[in-house]
């Protein structure tokens, strides 16, 4: 077989496993009927939990959509997440209800409190139609330190409208939360360059 005809048996292999290929995703796309809101969960110890969540409520903005986030734990910290959503404030609602991370508050009382009160929050946004995507960033961490009535938790989130999609992130998601989702990602790291010595970095980190 010359050059040619063996580069032209790899085109025709190829070709034939993305035609194959193709086949296979449109009968899924073609028996995927259901339009819903969707709920999303974001675990795991791995970076981009987050980052994932603020990607989607950037894309519901492409779309037309009004988005609300509410952020659990994290706190002081002006991030650029904040600083670029409360540019758009017909759009997004903004609310940061947390003092820090746990392991610097080191008041669990006090982020009790903060937790209750910002779970408040989420249940009007979770009763509002008018909210298409509901970021709760790092809810799971509240609900894995049972900050927060796990089984509340869960009603108020199956009460929502029909079409709101809702996006929760943060380490430790409890099984329960997992059952009812309908879109679960592990966040496994790999490789963090904070384990090297550097230090988080605008833009990357916050």
């Amino acid at each position: 077989m010359t050059m040619n005809e063996e580069h032209d048996a790899i085109n025709e292999r190829h070709r034939n496993r993305m035609r194959r290929k193709k086949e296979i995703v449109d009968r899924h796309i073609a028996e995927a009927s259901i339009d819903r809101g969707v709920l999303i969960v974001n675990g795991g110890n791995g970076k981009g939990k987050s980052s994932s969540g603020f990607g989607m409520v950037a894309r519901a903005l492409g779309h037309g959509m009004k988005a609300a986030v509410v952020q659990f734990i994290k706190g002081p910290r002006h991030t650029g997440e904040e600083a670029f959503f409360r540019r758009f404030p017909e759009e997004v609602q903004f609310h940061v209800m947390g003092e820090g991370f746990t392991w610097e508050t080191q008041d669990r009382e006090r982020d009790m409190r903060k937790a209750r009160d910002a779970w408040e929050i989420s249940r009007g946004l979770l009763r509002d139609e008018k909210i298409g995507l509901l970021l709760l960033d790092e809810l799971n961490i509240a609900l894995k330190y049972r900050y927060l009535d796990l089984d509340q938790v869960i009603a108020d989130l199956k009460a929502r409208p029909a079409m709101q999609h809702v996006v929760i992130t943060g380490r430790g998601a409890p099984a329960e939360l997992i059952a009812i989702a309908d879109t679960v990602t592990d966040m496994t790291p790999v490789k963090h360059a904070f384990q090297a010595g550097v230090r988080a970095q605008p833009g990357v980190e916050w």
